[in-house]
């Protein structure tokens, strides 16, 4: 027996030169598949609710999504966080059920329940078995139209959001991001975080929650779309047996959002947090709103530059050079136009080695052609990660409440293959040199300055330098007041 193993160990050691010489090149990928994607019928209630249903046999179960047509945008400039504050607590208690009541009664259906904000909308979502869709949806119904934002759900959301705020503000990371958004959009409806400041969510009262909602959550602002093992026709039956009634509330008056005329000149913010065990950098500019011609060319520009591990970023900053664990870029395409970021944590000492890193990635991007290799398979990666978000019927939702919401034709999903499909190398390269040049870009760095400073300063210029002690990510200025 011992005899045969140490022949077998001879053999396996003598074949792995062999197997070290098999090519190991993926295989170029296939031409994609195109879906069937069930086609989206709608109906307009009387009271200006639209409603979309998306058949999908096969499975018995259903979901559905309620979006309000206003978010974060919304938000008032002193209360960032009030529209993510009052999603939150419409699960918290209705007029007729406390938010016990409907914790078990969503359990009780085996479906789940749940309510948050974005930018440009706030949403309730709901899955369940298609034979409870009815129930299940009589609980969104109630928590949209009757919270009663009761003063003791509110202290406590509020007191979880401002411990969950104090400690990602002492992240280099996640405090980054909060300094982008105002050094790309200052004082716009876009430029704070999007679930506020611990110094907001203190000031926010019931009466301005209790206001958002009246002014905000109506009918007329409202998309609901259903899909699922549903027929449209009951579907239609049953949003107008729980949505038929519900009315703007009397003195609603919902704001328009001021949306800028310009942007802020790029510049480059240092945040000295000297405790920083790693410093976070993020390269930021203005992207594109989502209706914007350049959709698909943006999707596929970004998947080469930061969109994976095999992107450029990834390839030049953490397999070249050992920098990062990881880099990656994206548009966040909104309403309006939205940010484009790329953002790195790297070691203190290499953080201005890695913003010029990525500001060279920018500019190569729109000087030199992409090769079909690379462009080849990452328009793949796009498409298969499209086909998987449809299998399921809450990707299906997701993306038919997403065109309905910024006002496009439902039918573009049908197109979203051969919209990737289409862009060319010359697209790219083009694109790129118009909306992510790296010298229109902002750099913010979070971290240990006295160890990156003086490489930063020899590759930029006009760096403004904040001690953490003097930052106040609630001022114009990001300082605090003297």
């Amino acid at each position: 027996m011992k005899t045969t193993l140490i022949t077998a160990a001879a053999l396996s050691l003598a074949l792995l030169p062999a197997f070290a010489q098999v090519e190991t090149t993926p295989p170029p990928p296939a031409a994609p598949r195109q879906l069937q994607i069930p086609k989206p019928v709608e109906k307009t209630l009387a009271n200006g609710l639209r409603v979309i249903v998306i058949e999908k046999k096969g499975v018995p179960l259903v979901a559905a999504r309620l979006l309000i047509k206003s978010g974060g945008e919304a938000d008032p400039a002193n209360l960032p966080g009030l529209a993510d504050t009052t999603a939150s607590l419409l699960t918290k208690g209705t007029t007729t059920k406390s938010a016990e009541e409907i914790a078990r009664g969503i359990e009780a259906l085996g479906a789940t329940l749940d309510t948050g904000a974005g930018w440009d909308e706030s949403s309730a979502d709901v899955s369940v078995m298609s034979s409870q869709l009815p129930q299940a949806l009589g609980f969104l119904a109630d928590v949209v139209r009757h919270p009663t934002f009761k003063q003791e759900e509110i202290d406590r959301l509020r007191q979880q959001n401002i411990d969950a705020l104090s400690v990602a503000m002492k992240q280099p990371g996640r405090l980054a991001s909060f300094v982008m958004a105002h050094v790309i959009f200052g004082a716009g409806p876009y430029g704070h975080n999007l679930g506020g400041t611990p110094q907001s969510l203190a000031a926010i009262k019931r009466d301005d929650i209790v206001a958002f909602h009246r002014n905000y959550y109506r009918p007329d602002a409202a998309i609901l779309v259903l899909g699922g093992d549903i027929a449209p026709a009951k579907a239609f039956a049953i949003a107008q047996e729980l949505f038929g009634g519900w009315k703007p509330s009397p003195g609603s008056h919902p704001m328009p959002a001021a949306w800028l005329k310009g942007f802020p000149s790029p510049h480059v913010v240092v945040i000295d947090m000297p405790a920083a065990g790693q410093a976070a950098v993020v390269v930021g500019r203005p992207g594109l709103a989502r209706n914007d011609s350049a959709y698909h060319l943006s999707l596929v520009t970004n998947s080469i530059l930061g969109g994976g591990y095999s992107s450029r970023l990834n390839e030049e900053i953490r397999i070249k050079r050992g920098l990062s664990y990881g880099a990656n870029s994206s548009f966040d395409l909104r309403r309006d136009v939205g940010p484009f970021t790329a953002t790195v944590q790297t070691k203190n000492e290499s953080a201005g080695e890695v913003a010029g890193l990525v500001i060279d990635e920018l500019n190569k991007l729109g000087t030199t052609p992409v090769e079909d290799a690379e462009l080849g398979p990452r328009k793949a990666v796009l498409i298969g990660g499209f086909g998987r978000q449809l299998e399921t019927n809450s990707g299906l939702v997701g993306r038919i409440g997403t065109l309905a919401l910024y006002g496009l034709s439902l039918d573009e999903i049908n197109r979203y293959i051969s919209g990737v499909q289409a862009i060319t190398a010359a697209d790219i390269q083009k694109f790129a040199a118009a909306h992510l040049g790296g010298n229109d870009a902002s750099i913010v760095i979070v971290g240990d300055a006295k160890k990156f400073l003086p490489a930063l300063q020899q590759r930029f210029k006009n760096v403004e330098v904040i001690p953490i002690d003097e930052l106040d990510v609630n001022s114009a200025t990001l300082r605090k007041a003297k």
